[in-house]
């Protein structure tokens, strides 16, 4: 068994390039064998077109390598924050690798001929979360460690102070939405299923020819009706102009990868409907696409006759003027909540503005009340619930703060809710439905064009093992375990008959096992939180997406400090190192200021995981010795101050390396275990002091100055290892050893 350590995007693949060699230094000493694998989005396009590249840009599909791992008792797995992108994310990827000379192919917008509808079908299986599906053959058990969880008591983060007058809130549909239109039914055998679209002539349009289905499986389908969902954002958009609060919109363009960002591109038209009722057609001539934010609108502008980019200008200034004002993602570069579908991430986005008072920045680089419209409401009640709570409560404090670690239900693609293989935009009025393979239809919806359908599996063996996850962390902690299910909700109602019968096939005596909607299930954990009590959170692969970002966020400061361990079904690990939604800001000082303050502790936290699950399954007690010193070393690195500031001439990501390659080194060293091991460390570890003041040094020089990359997507590797490995001390203790 060796530890795969992956390669992903923006701020922590620049971080592996100084915190990398440190590794493999430190465990070739064990007898541990580290390998990469490149995973990022540029690597993840390079796969899908061999045949369009040179034998040097040819790279191997190291995701379908990692998938096919996960299946197996071998795989030790650290998978870090990748690039989920949204589809200007992958146009913008794709542009950087072509300048670079990689013969990849346009995004084919509207595909015709063989070589484009192969390309997008290429394309498309790259875009939005194509990485953790891949990847997560198991469950998800999420928890902030004990000594993160001291750190941050002893040493609070700031938290905005809320108003009883706030008039903040959450809005959601209260029909015509996925919630309240699901279907859904168990399979009793496998099967194979086909997705149909029927025309009011009869005519039949296959939408998916094939889904294999497996005894036992829960299918779902649901549909977004384009008239429910534009008249609720209108009133929406009228509403809050009538508050006096910013308008907002949170969605999930990344995960749901197909559906939100249709839901996002209604939002743009609602907000500007002179824009698009009487520009729409001119608009779409030149490219302008509503799905991709308002940026790509502006973006397309240019290539208007100059009357009619004038004209539509003017309607757009209309359409700020008449409506409310709009949050904002960055004040002073104008750009608003409705720009990017990416950049207002419902998971990263509203836990966020819960933290800051529950306002948003204004025009003015102001915090104002805000009217956060989630759609869909399926999980909105969870923001609703929490910003409700926080105004009769006030913010939460930190030092007192109970912990809420998750148990959540992901593995073999459980939940994937509006992923591109099984959603669909509805073309013309009819009825869709999915239909067994001896004809029977086993769900249907009547449908509009402009609708927004899409269906979901979930499989048997990920639920059982959920449940039996979910026990024995109720059992090893003590803390009642919620399972998030609502009876009236068509899915969860499939689920909870699976739930109630695992849990009378274990021993669940002396435990607390609940289950409650997500509005009560939000109010019970938010309380017991507020008086300093842990509760166990058990939910859907969306829930846990949200849930693993909100409340390590209010705990923490921040989702990254999360210890997140998925038990691999069939008996490996695969060990996630935190959120990376904060990664492209980081990127960004780097380039301008040469400070990466993107903070390791995720993968310091998963990598001693990795160690000890490697050491257990190996026979292998260096390499136990090897992650208890790392635990040991962390939890030096946060008591002492040596995490990553926010400051050029502070101390940076790769600082915070160089302390913790002096703590790990120090704490083998001590160790009397392996006496072998600590004369092995020793010298590392005086020589590591000794030149503390000059790695330093050397380290802090090169700050306040722009740097070079060679790309964003695609760095030049030898130039970003010359920027993140800027002490040749360092460099020099590190490579001999």
């Amino acid at each position: 068994m060796k530890v795969i350590y992956t390669y992903t995007d923006e701020a922590p693949a620049l971080a592996t390039h100084s915190l990398l060699p440190v590794i493999e230094a430190f465990a070739g000493k064990a007898g541990v064998d580290v390998e990469t694998r490149d995973i990022s989005l540029a690597a993840r396009i390079l796969a899908k077109f061999p045949d369009l590249l040179t034998d040097t840009q040819r790279v191997p599909d190291a995701l379908a390598e990692l998938g096919a791992l996960a299946t197996t008792p071998e795989a030790n797995i650290i998978k870090l924050p990748n690039v989920s992108a949204s589809l200007p994310q992958l146009k913008a990827a794709v542009t950087e690798l072509q300048a670079a000379g990689y013969a990849v192919p346009d995004y084919p917008e509207d595909p015709r001929t063989e070589a484009e509808i192969s390309a997008r079908a290429a394309y498309d299986s790259v875009k939005g979360s194509a990485v953790n599906p891949v990847l997560r053959e198991g469950n998800s058990d999420r928890r902030a460690p004990a000594s993160v969880k001291g750190f941050a008591r002893k040493h609070p983060h700031s938290m905005g102070a809320w108003s009883p007058e706030s008039k903040s809130h959450v809005t959601t549909m209260l029909d015509g939405d996925f919630r309240h239109s699901e279907v859904s039914v168990t399979l009793a055998a496998a099967d194979t299923l086909r997705i149909e679209h029927v025309s009011a002539d009869g005519t039949v349009t296959v939408l998916k020819e094939s889904l294999p289905v497996l005894a036992g499986e829960i299918v779902d389908a649901s549909v977004m009706r384009r008239a429910a969902l534009d008249a609720f954002l209108a009133q929406q958009i009228a509403d809050a102009k009538a508050e006096g609060v910013l308008f907002s919109v949170h969605l999930k363009a990344t995960m749901m990868k197909v559906s939100d960002p249709i839901i996002f591109g209604r939002v743009v038209e609602a907000f500007f409907p002179a824009v698009f009722a009487e520009h729409g057609a001119a608009l779409t001539s030149v490219g302008a696409d509503p799905d991709d934010g308002l940026a790509s609108v502006l973006a397309a502008l240019g290539r208007l006759p100059s009357a009619e980019r004038e004209a539509v200008e003017a309607a757009i200034a209309a359409g700020y003027e008449s409506g409310p004002s709009l949050a904002m993602v960055d004040s002073d570069k104008g750009i608003t909540n409705l720009h990017v579908p990416s950049d207002v991430i419902i998971d990263a986005s509203m836990p966020a503005a819960i933290r800051s008072s529950g306002q948003m920045w204004n025009t003015a680089g102001e915090l104002q009340d805000t009217k956060y419209v989630i759609p869909d409401s399926s999980y909105a009640p969870l923001y609703a619930e929490t910003v409700d709570f926080c105004r009769e409560h006030g913010a939460f404090d930190p030092t007192t703060m109970g912990t809420t670690p998750n148990v959540g239900l992901m593995a073999q693609k459980a939940e994937e809710y509006g992923s591109h293989d099984k959603t669909f935009e509805i073309g013309a009025a009819g009825t869709v439905r999915v239909v067994d393979a001896a004809g029977t239809v086993l769900l249907s919806h009547d449908v509009a064009a402009g609708d927004v359908w899409r269906a979901c599996q979930t499989k048997d063996a990920p639920v059982r093992n959920w449940v039996e996850l979910a026990v024995d962390r109720a059992r090893a902690t003590g803390s009642p375990a919620v399972f998030w299910l609502d009876e009236t909700r068509a899915h969860d109602a499939q689920v909870l008959v699976k739930v109630r019968a695992h849990l009378a096939e274990l021993d669940t005596d002396g435990l607390t096992i609940e289950v409650m909607d997500v509005a009560d299930a939000t109010r019970y954990t938010l309380d017991r939180a507020r008086r300093g009590e842990d509760t166990i959170s058990v939910t859907g692969n969306v829930l846990r997406d949200y849930l693993t970002d909100l409340f390590p966020i209010m705990e923490l400061g921040t989702s990254a400090k999360m210890l997140s361990i998925v038990p691999l079904m069939n008996g490996g690990g695969l060990f996630e190192t935190g959120a990376g939604g904060s990664a492209p800001k980081h990127v960004q000082q780097l380039v301008k200021e040469d400070h990466l303050r993107w903070d390791s502790l995720g993968e310091f936290l998963a990598l001693a995981v990795s160690l000890e699950f490697l050491a257990e399954k190996t026979d292998n007690p260096r390499a136990g010795l090897l992650g208890a010193a790392l635990d040991e070393a962390t939890g030096r690195l946060l008591e002492e101050g040596r995490s990553p500031a926010r400051r050029v001439g502070e101390i940076d990501n790769r600082g915070s390396h160089y302390y913790l390659a002096l703590y790990w080194a120090q704490a083998l060293a001590a160790q009397t275990t392996d006496p072998e091991l600590a004369a092995l460390f020793a010298g590392l570890a005086g020589d590591l002091a000794a030149a503390e003041e000059t790695i330093v040094g050397e380290l802090a020089a090169v700050q306040g100055n722009p740097v070079d990359l060679g790309g964003y997507y695609h760095v030049d590797r030898t130039r970003t290892d010359a920027v993140m490995r800027p002490s040749a001390t360092l460099n020099g203790l590190i490579d001999a050893f």
